[in-house]
Order: structure tokens, then C-alpha cells, then sequence
């Protein structure tokens, strides 16, 4: 026990010090600053213009309650009729890139393979991009942030395997209509909370849990729609169109809660069941080894004739090998981990084939959001964690912010930003980590998910009881300019 609390002591005082002085390092010259956005959480019109319903719409309008203070993103931002001016606040910032999803049902109302195609939808798009370029900003795209459309979700969703028709469908769509403007494309925004959270936990629309099971089928479909998408691009666009493709993967760092070498274990357990789970097959073509010998090992004690896991074939994993152009991450906060023993059999979950407790230090700092402590060292220790273990790709991060209660003069989030792009510079110069691009989220205060409107993570305040949506900026907002123009965290930096 002394031991585990000395190991506690000393990883939190090597944080404190990191995160309380900004690092004199200097962002090199080819690194790019965005902000991010996604369809649901901004747009609104949910029905203007020939759109079709999503899965969010649906759940929250035939169950109101899903959402904290029945909130919806029926308006959100009403960023759809109010794009320019979203436009020129990025613009003010000196914003490099804006990465922003596209919703399925604004441009194929049924979402069906074949269905007809929504003219307004794309119409929209290509406004909003050439506002974009024509501003100096550079678009990134995600083709998928977590709204799928409703017609689709009735046929079974993500676990139905028929799901990768319809995406590359509709892939092929953006491809060819807005392609000669954008060359930045992310296939899907955290597949895991799409999965593990939609058809696992509940905890996102559709809201079904069935962990153990159609998560992971769920996850299956999802990667082989990924690489038919990027093939596709690879044989049929990006030569003439000379743009990327990637996918964008989540996770906490996790770090072990004691210096034994069982924490040790569980720690990276939960790295491979986390970002491995999607990451080790589209850069090694399979799934972390760790997932394939607990989730089999555990169906067969369960009575099942097979895994859980489903399973590649041999061609499938020599097709999905190599799908990326850059590995990209979203993370926010970190967890310690903790052995435990092995869980009861009878639980089928992802939760139980895991099998690792997760714990914060009740000393790290709180955000408005449960799941979200304030640990800048996490950010530095998993950039070099994907460095390591995937043979030092190009990594984008993609999503990085923190949220509160609202107020202009947000201190603690300058902070944040402060301290984690501190970890993430010096990752950069003195690791060695080659990160080129950094995605603070979000522009706007907006829907964030179940818990509606309550916590804002924006460099820009939303007044949500205005017919006008008044954006308004707060401090954080001058802060990130400041970095951006500048390339340092210090006045004088090296």
C-alpha cells in the first residue's frame, strides 16, 4: 500500500509541475491550429430544406427525457443559417482548419444506397466550404458524427452488416460533389461511442444495450465500411482530387495505478480495448491480440459456439491493413487503472471482457463534465503511447477542450489549453512525436448530447434563449488566437 501511494504521489507531482509552468517550446512552423464542430451538436434546421431524421432527432423527440432538460438540437446553434458568421469568428481567430461533420439526412433523406439525393443539402456544403477557403480557412470534413439516419437505424443499424452499402454510398457522394473542394476527410468520429455507447451502454442515441454483443458487431461493420471508403478514394479519387483520408479514433490515457506489474497490465489492456480496438486493425490489419484472447476465451466458457468478437478473414485483414493517411486522435482526460479479478462469466459485456477498474485522483481537477478531470501530463504520454506503438505515424489531434458552466472570462479553460498544448509542444520537440495538427473543441458552446445545453465547451458563448443564437466571445477565445499567431505559450519562447 505505501508503495502504490508513493507511485500515486510522484506521477501527480510530475503532473503538477507540468501542467502549473507553460513550456517555452515553440510549435514548429508546419503545425496547424482548428477548431471543431459536429452537425448535430451546431446546425439545427433539423428538417429545413428536404432533410431527412437521424437517430438524434428521433430519440429526442419520442423520448424527451433522454436529454437532460429535454433539451434537443432542433435549432442548437442554427450554425445552418448562420455558417458565414461562424465563418468570421474562425476567421477573426486566425483559425488554420475547421473541422465540421456532415449529416447523412441533409443529404440523403432516407439514407438508403440508391435513395434519392437532397440537392439543398449539398448545396449547403459547398456554401459553407467555399466560405471556408475563401476566408483562408481550410475544411476538414467527417463524413460520420454520430447521426445516423432514422430509416437506416430501423433496419438495424450499425451491427447490420447491409450498413456498409449505404455508407459507401453515400461516401461516394461526397466524394464526387464536394471532393475538388475538400482534401481532409475523416470517415467516422469515435466509431467506439457509436458503439460501445449506442448499441452497448445506451448512453447514446439509438440507446439499445446489448454490450457484448452488437458492439462489437457494431465496430466490425463500421471498420470494413472504413476501408471500402478508403479504397475507393484511393482507386477512383485521389488522383485527381489529391486529398487524405483517416478515421478519427477516442481515448483517455490510462496510466497504471500502482508501479506492479499487474496495474501495469491492466493499463494497457485498456489502451488496446480502447483505441487498439479500432486503431490495430486499420494500421496491423486485426484486432489487438488481447481483445481476441479474453472475448474468445470468455464466449467459449459462456456456451458460445464462437466469439463474441467477430472475426476477420484473412483477405479482410490484409484489406483494412493501411487504411490511413494520418492516425488521428480525440482525448480529453486520463484514468488510473487498477488489476482486478476476473469477472463473473455469466456477464457478457465489454465492460467484463475488460475486466480493469478505472479511477481518477479525487486531487485532479474537475471540468462540468463527470467524466472529465483536468490531467495535461495524460496528453503528452499518449501521443508518444500511439508514437510507440504504431511506428510513428503523422497524428492529428482532433478533439481537445474543456467544458464548464458558461461565463466569458473562462480562466480554467485557458488553462487547460495552456497546459495540455504545454505537454503536447514538448511531446513534439523534445519526444520526438510527430503531431502536425491540433483541434481545440469547440468553436460554439452547443448540444452536448445527453447532457443538452448544461455544459459548454465553447470559445464562443451561445445564448440558447435568443431567436438569434447570440455568439459571443469569451477570453479563451483571444487566448487560442494568441497561440495560433504567435506558435508559443510564453511570451518569449525558444
Amino acid at each position: 500500500m505505501k508503495l502504490r501511494l508513493l507511485f500515486l504521489a510522484t506521477v501527480f507531482l510530475i503532473g503538477l509541475d507540468q501542467s502549473n509552468s507553460a513550456s517555452k517550446n515553440k510549435f514548429p512552423d508546419y503545425f496547424k491550429f482548428g477548431v471543431a464542430t459536429a452537425s448535430y451538436q451546431v446546425e439545427g434546421g433539423w428538417d429545413a430544406d428536404g432533410k431527412g431524421e437521424n437517430v438524434w432527432d428521433h430519440i429526442t423527440h419520442t423520448n424527451p427525457n433522454y436529454v437532460k432538460n429535454q433539451d434537443n438540437g432542433d435549432i442548437a446553434c442554427d450554425s445552418y443559417h448562420k455558417y458565414k458568421e461562424d465563418v468570421a469568428l474562425m476567421k477573426d481567430m486566425g483559425i488554420d482548419y475547421y473541422r465540421f461533420s456532415i449529416s447523412w439526412s441533409r443529404i440523403l433523406p432516407y439514407g438508403i444506397a440508391g435513395s434519392p439525393l437532397n440537392q439543398l443539402g449539398i448545396d449547403h456544403y459547398r456554401n459553407l466550404t467555399q466560405e471556408l477557403l475563401d476566408n483562408g480557412i481550410e475544411p476538414m470534413v467527417t463524413m460520420f458524427h454520430w447521426d445516423t439516419p432514422e430509416p437506416l437505424q430501423e433496419l438495424g443499424g450499425w451491427p447490420n452488416p447491409e450498413m456498409e452499402e449505404h455508407f459507401v454510398y453515400y461516401a461516394r457522394i461526397l466524394f464526387e460533389q464536394l471532393g475538388d473542394l475538400v482534401k481532409m476527410w475523416m470517415t467516422f468520429n469515435e466509431a467506439k461511442q457509436t458503439c460501445l455507447e449506442g448499441y452497448g451502454t445506451g448512453e447514446k442515441a439509438p440507446g439499445f444495450k446489448t454490450s457484448g454483443l452488437a458492439d462489437y458487431q457494431c465496430a466490425h461493420t463500421i471498420l470494413k465500411s472504413h476501408a471500402k471508403v478508403y479504397h475507393m478514394y484511393e482507386e477512383e479519387f485521389r488522383e485527381k482530387q489529391g486529398g487524405r483520408v483517416g478515421i478519427v479514433i477516442d481515448s483517455m490515457w490510462f496510466e497504471p495505478g500502482s508501479g506492479s506489474d499487474k496495474d501495469v497490465e491492466a493499463a494497457e489492456r485498456a489502451r488496446q480495448f480502447t483505441y487498439g480496438w479500432y486503431g490495430n486493425p486499420i494500421i496491423h490489419g486485426n484486432y489487438p491480440q488481447v481483445m481476441i484472447d479474453r472475448i474468445g476465451e470468455r464466449s467459449k466458457k459462456q456456451g458460445f459456439a464462437k466469439s463474441r468478437l467477430p472475426t476477420f478473414t484473412q483477405e479482410e485483414i490484409d484489406y483494412i491493413k493501411g487504411t490511413y493517411d494520418f492516425v488521428a486522435l480525440n482525448t480529453y482526460s486520463t484514468n488510473y487503472t487498477a488489476w482486478i479479478e476476473e469477472a463473473d462469466i455469466s456477464d457478457v459485456s465489454y465492460n467484463s471482457d475488460l475486466n480493469v477498474r478505472l479511477f481518477v485522483d479525487d486531487s485532479w481537477e474537475e471540468s462540468a463534465s463527470t467524466w472529465l478531470r483536468v490531467v495535461p501530463w495524460g496528453l503528452r504520454k499518449i501521443v508518444n503511447w500511439l508514437s510507440k506503438t504504431y511506428n510513428n505515424p503523422e497524428i492529428f489531434i482532433t478533439e481537445n477542450g474543456l467544458s464548464d458552466r458558461g461565463g466569458l472570462d473562462d480562466d480554467q479553460r485557458i488553462r487547460y489549453y495552456r497546459d495540455y498544448l504545454s505537454n503536447l509542444v514538448d511531446a513534439i520537440v523534445e519526444d520526438g512525436v510527430n503531431v502536425t495538427r491540433y483541434t481545440a473543441w469547440s468553436l460554439l458552446d452547443n448540444f452536448e448530447w445527453r447532457s443538452g445545453y448544461t455544459e459548454k465547451f465553447g470559445f464562443y458563448s451561445v445564448d440558447f434563449n435568443s431567436t438569434e443564437r447570440t455568439r459571443t466571445k469569451k477570453a479563451s477565445a483571444d487566448y487560442y488566437s494568441k497561440v495560433i499567431s504567435t506558435r508559443c505559450l510564453v511570451d518569449t519562447c525558444n
